[in-house]
């Protein structure tokens, strides 16, 4: 499993266009694409001052998961032109992480 970390800034007055836009177009077009070995997403955001900052975690099988989602290169971040417009700064790459042990709790 590999858990894939983006970030991206955006403005108090931007900040629910951008998680609208992330709730109802870019994340219904990345799970319409059935991705084989894409498992799921977290959305995250936080205020940071006069910025909120956005981060998703996207969980795979494995890199060929990633490199099916976004090409040969695999950190390459993937950042529609209607995020770009709404973003203040946003990473140009992603972080992959392995994960080597997952526990998950009893509710």
């Amino acid at each position: 499993m590999i858990c894939r970390l983006w970030r991206g800034w955006t403005s108090r007055e931007n900040a629910a266009s951008y998680e609208e836009l992330l709730r109802g177009t870019i994340i219904p077009g990345i799970e319409a694409r059935a991705i084989p070995g894409f498992r799921h997403i977290d959305m995250m955001r936080r205020p940071l001052g006069e910025e909120v900052e956005f981060a998703t975690i996207m969980w795979f099988d494995d890199l060929a998961a990633i490199e099916a989602f976004v090409g040969e290169d695999a950190q390459v971040a993937h950042v529609p032109a209607s995020a770009r417009a709404v973003l203040a700064r946003f990473d140009e790459r992603a972080i992959h992480y392995e994960v080597f042990d997952r526990r998950e709790q009893a509710a």
